[in-house]
């Protein structure tokens, strides 16, 4: 059975630089297929302290339709699932228990976190492998090798385009909340005939400068 790269994180929402990032360092390995593991929306929440979480429904509807065209990507709910918001150890043992054979992969930012922030790391390396993808922001070669722990883990380096580092789905928040914000703003300021005239106004000029 081939492995099957397992994408750890929130999707909230997911963004280009999630999708194609996958893709990329999918086609640098001898994997299947990328499986999306999206968490709990409470967890995003509370623990993790966003101002705010797109439902676990929306973000795997999200995620269903951007598969749809993309053979190489799946996705699950396992975690949001669960009661609680399972360790990432666990969710791969439970992957494994239903057929996958995972392995982790995430970002290099997560790097430096592995020692001291995830739980059973080493047990992860060991039965897993993990798969960090390199957009250049630090160099991962060496932080790996001035790290006694990180030099000690099964884990395989992959350089991904770094046109994607200003990316993330927390600016995708902050600008659906200024777009509403600007909605309700147009709404409180023209009368109600003309709600959506800005719109058909900025479609027109958009159609006369193509």
């Amino acid at each position: 059975m081939s492995r099957t790269l397992a994408f750890f994180g929130a999707f909230n929402p997911p963004t280009r630089a999630h999708i194609d990032l996958a893709e990329i360092t999918l086609q640098a390995t001898e994997a299947r297929d990328v499986l999306f593991v999206p968490s709990k929306s409470t967890y995003i929440t509370f623990d993790q302290n966003k101002s705010f979480a797109f439902s676990d429904q929306d973000r795997i509807d999200m995620l269903r339709q951007i598969a749809q065209n993309r053979s190489w990507m799946r996705y699950t709910d396992i975690e949001m699932r669960q009661k609680e918001q399972p360790k990432t150890y666990k969710t791969l043992c439970m992957l494994r228990d239903l057929g996958e054979e995972p392995s982790l992969l995430l970002g290099a930012d997560k790097l430096q976190e592995l020692e001291h922030l995830w739980k059973n790391i080493p047990e992860i390396a060991e039965e897993f492998g993990i798969v960090c993808m390199d957009r250049g922001e630090i160099n991962c070669e060496e932080v790996i090798r001035n790290s006694p722990f990180l030099t000690s883990l099964h884990m395989t380096v992959i350089h991904v385009p770094p046109v994607y580092k200003d990316f993330s789905s927390t600016l995708v928040r902050d600008s659906l909340t200024q777009l509403y914000s600007l909605q309700q703003t147009l709404q409180y300021l023209l009368p109600p005939e003309l709600k959506n005239l800005p719109a058909d106004l900025l479609l027109r000029k958009t159609d006369q400068t193509l």
